[in-house]
């Protein structure tokens, strides 16, 4: 019987399961959008050609690499949401959202200008010419949707914050139908519009972010969430929130830009050994991605009830619901990463369906082979998705920062160098240093959890403090 009140009280009580997956659940099915959206994507592009599906992540994920260190900057308004709405500073959650909005402009002023380069950018990286062109298009287009794209992170961050994250999730799915529709008649020209090839993924891409934001600040221009907590009159540049905002969210935008940098690096390599190895790390590589950003949800929603639990200066409830979080992610990716092993075709039938078969068999093995990379990887990514969210929830992000540098350089990047270019070891040893990075970066994550430094901080003003809740609440001033 005291077993069962303890399974009880786990998922019923305060950072038990139950609180996790209610914040978390939206959030999963949120990202697990988004990673549908690029699968789908990704596989219509593999039925176009073998030239567009190996440009797309190369030239996708470039532009994501640069765009990310906005996104990382702007998205930790959920952060400064969460801890506001911990210590019931309502007022000053609006402000916050809105300083992450500038951060938008700035970055989409910064990725438009880089246009111009495209040509210059991918003729350096040195693949196959038609695979150039497609790279240079691509980029091209999607560096003007940076702007909506990293406003409609802040804004998903603020509802996050809030814990209220439904609305996130009824955008996402809005967001990818109106995406997939749109890739499905603009690469192939369907209904009369015009064949596009990677081009109109592009668009369709691009279209949806717009679409996004749009939703977003219909949302937030609502009574409902305008008086409580200042979404609209909130909107006036703060240059002491700015100034935190870049003191606490910039180094996870770094920690962001340099995590994908280090893969972005890494494709690249690996698309000198030809169209069927890049082609073959792009699919496995996709296929990880479609199991794995569903667990970004769940990093997220612990990032929202650290910041939450902090603000209420309750760290033991931070603590727990961390660790409700761990015991679910590992138990999905565990599952996942079997799946991988045992059923690979389960995941290669949807980009094989309408590809040449001739071309597509050697990068079927290829591929199979790559997945047992990601399966043994997958086990130990669940403390990177956790652990250096449950820190960055509560304002440790330097360290995340500072680790995500130093590890990917002197375990993936300069490894993967001298093995692909230099002494010619081939993609197998290439895949080797990835795991290896990802394994040792999730167990020093761990550890820094366990060091218990987290507890003490907080990313909001001094005056922020809770309220007990057996208290009436009472204003307070900034």
């Amino acid at each position: 019987m005291s077993i069962l009140l303890r399974i009880k009280s786990r998922w019923y009580g305060n950072g038990g399961y139950g609180e996790v997956l209610r914040i978390a659940l939206p959030l999963i099915i949120s990202t697990g959008t988004w990673s549908v959206q690029h699968f789908v994507d990704r596989m219509f592009l593999t039925w176009y050609s073998p030239e567009a599906i190996a440009a797309a992540m190369p030239a996708g994920i470039l532009n994501f690499t640069i765009t990310c260190i906005f996104i990382g900057t702007a998205s930790y308004v959920g952060i400064f949401v969460a801890q506001y709405y911990g210590a019931r500073q309502y007022e000053r959650c609006g402000p916050s959202l809105w300083q992450g909005i500038y951060i938008a402009i700035i970055g989409g002023v910064i990725l438009a200008m880089l246009i111009p380069l495209s040509g210059l950018i991918f003729s350096f990286i040195g693949h196959a010419p038609e695979i150039q062109e497609c790279e240079r298009v691509y980029f091209k287009i999607l560096c003007w949707g940076a702007a909506p794209a990293i406003a409609s992170s802040a804004v998903a961050a603020f509802f996050s914050g809030l814990g209220k994250t439904r609305p996130v999730m009824w955008v996402s799915i809005f967001v990818t139908a109106v995406n997939l529709m749109l890739d499905w008649l603009l690469i192939f020209g369907h209904w009369g519009f015009p064949e596009m090839g990677i081009a109109g993924a592009g668009i369709a891409t691009v279209s949806a972010f717009y679409f996004s934001t749009f939703v977003y600040f219909i949302l937030i221009s609502r009574s409902l969430y305008s008086k409580k907590y200042a979404t609209i009159k909130g909107w006036r540049y703060d240059r002491q929130l700015f100034a935190r905002l870049m003191r606490f969210g910039f180094p996870s935008g770094v920690h962001f830009f340099i995590g994908i940098a280090g893969f972005t690096v890494f494709i690249l390599l690996i698309g000198r050994l030809g169209t069927v190895s890049l082609a073959a790390t792009n699919i496995a590589l996709n296929i990880n991605t479609l199991a794995f950003m569903p667990m970004i949800g769940l990093g997220i929603a612990i990032s929202v009830l650290v910041g939450q639990h902090l603000g209420e200066n309750r760290p033991e409830l931070a603590e727990r619901a961390t660790y409700s979080a761990f015991h679910l992610t590992f138990i999905y990716m565990s599952s996942i990463a079997l799946l991988y092993v045992i059923w690979p075709d389960l995941f290669m039938k949807p980009f094989a369906a309408r590809s040449d078969p001739t071309r597509f068999v050697p990068i079927r093995e290829l591929t199979v082979v790559l997945l047992r990379f990601v399966a043994l990887y997958s086990v130990f990514d669940t403390m990177n998705i956790i652990f250096a969210s449950a820190i960055k929830g509560a304002g440790d992000t330097r360290f995340v920062m500072f680790m995500i540098v130093a590890l990917s350089i002197s375990l993936l990047i300069l490894p993967s160098y001298a093995a692909i270019v230099y002494l010619s070891m081939g993609i197998y040893y290439g895949w080797t240093f990835v795991t290896a990075y990802i394994i040792v970066l999730g167990f020093v994550f761990f550890f820094r959890f366990l060091g218990g430094k987290w507890k003490s901080m907080r990313v909001i003003d001094a005056s922020a403090v809770a309220v007990p809740p057996t208290f009436p609440e009472s204003p307070t001033g900034e």
